[in-house]
């Protein structure tokens, strides 16, 4: 086979096929990317586009223009550089900080650097490795394979709340709760740069289409899904600022998009590109102190602090609420600390 042919040999490429679809007699034309929108778990049309483009999307074993459109009897396959896994989660023996347990829900306080669910490159050691081994029968939802009890998430080195369901009727509520923007959740989060004021963040979070690993705020609805973030100024502290991050929606890196958006992101987020200076001096003492900070807390100033929900069996509102982790808490105090040094004019 030439280099330049379209028909993919798969162990010739090394690509595994994880989907496969034979499109139905009664199929009218219509664009691949449309079709696949609705039969593919948690895809989004702009996704979909780019996994045509790179080639991961073949009809009948050839590779296709995002243009195409499907047939009846089409075989399309979605392939992949790695091999598919099975949903089975392995049970493993993991520390887990439970904040709160019942016979419905469990709390935990997640540390930062902890993955929740098993994924690619993560197939063990996450949360639900550990949640698995010291629970039993935990449920799960439709199309949610593998990811037992949960029903929302937050990202690997975001520290804080998660909400674990204990059976499936807690989970079907729960899971009504978080799509209806009922649950109350509110984030602690450093951002670079002095916040003015009080404010809401609104857009349609879709990935990046320069960095597929960052998602990004779009006008347009045909690019990602509504997203809402409410923040509130705690404490200003001139180069940096302490916000509350409340949330209406629950979209993948939420927070440190929107506050990419508008010029103040993470401070430390080195998906962001929070983890550079981005205000005040690049020399002296200051540099120092920054990248101090930086080594103390090597991940995003994000805490899941507070999580309010409507109680399954009790129905009526519990809240709960964790103290911030020693890394945010400690870089926290040395900014403080900095902040005060300068104003009594000191440099």
């Amino acid at each position: 086979m030439t280099q330049d042919s379209t028909l993919i040999d798969l162990e010739e490429q090394d690509l595994y096929e994880h989907l496969r679809i034979v499109v139905d007699k009664g199929q009218s034309l219509l664009r691949i990317d449309k079709f696949l929108m609705h039969r593919v778990e948690n895809a989004s049309r702009n996704r979909i586009q780019n996994a045509i483009e790179l080639g991961n999307v073949l009809v009948n074993e050839k590779v296709i223009k995002p243009s195409y459109k499907v047939k009846p009897l089409d075989v399309i396959s979605v392939v992949l550089p790695h091999p598919p896994r099975d949903t089975e989660v392995y049970p493993e023996d993991i520390a887990l900080n439970i904040v709160y347990e019942d016979n419905d829900v469990l709390m935990v306080n997640k540390p930062a650097g902890m993955v929740v669910h098993p994924g690619y490159n993560n197939y063990t050691g996450t949360l639900v490795n550990g949640l698995v081994y010291h629970f039993q029968q935990l449920p799960t939802l439709p199309g949610n394979d593998g990811r037992p009890g949960l029903v929302h998430r937050i990202d690997k080195d975001t520290s804080g709340l998660l909400l674990i369901s204990k059976n499936e009727r807690a989970m079907t509520l729960l899971a009504k709760q978080f799509y209806d923007h009922t649950i109350t959740r509110r984030y602690l989060a450093l951002v670079w740069g002095d916040l003015a004021e009080d404010g809401t963040i609104t857009g349609y979070i879709g990935r990046s289409v320069n960095d597929r690993r960052v998602m990004a705020v779009y006008d347009d609805p045909e690019k990602g899904k509504w997203s809402v973030t409410h923040y509130k100024v705690l404490e200003r502290l001139n180069y940096v600022t302490l916000i509350e991050c409340k949330l209406e929606t629950g979209r993948t890196h939420q927070i440190r998009a929107h506050m990419k958006h508008i010029g103040h992101t993470l401070f430390s987020d080195a998906v962001y590109g929070g983890d550079k200076i981005l205000k005040g001096t690049m020399f002296g003492k200051y540099k120092q102190f920054v990248e101090n900070c930086f080594e103390l807390m090597p991940r995003q100033a994000l805490h899941a602090q507070s999580l309010g929900f409507i109680h399954p069996t009790q129905k009526k509102e519990v809240y709960f609420e964790t103290n911030l982790p020693h890394d945010f808490d400690s870089v926290l105090k040395k900014w403080r600390g900095y902040n005060q040094y300068n104003l009594i004019g000191s440099d």
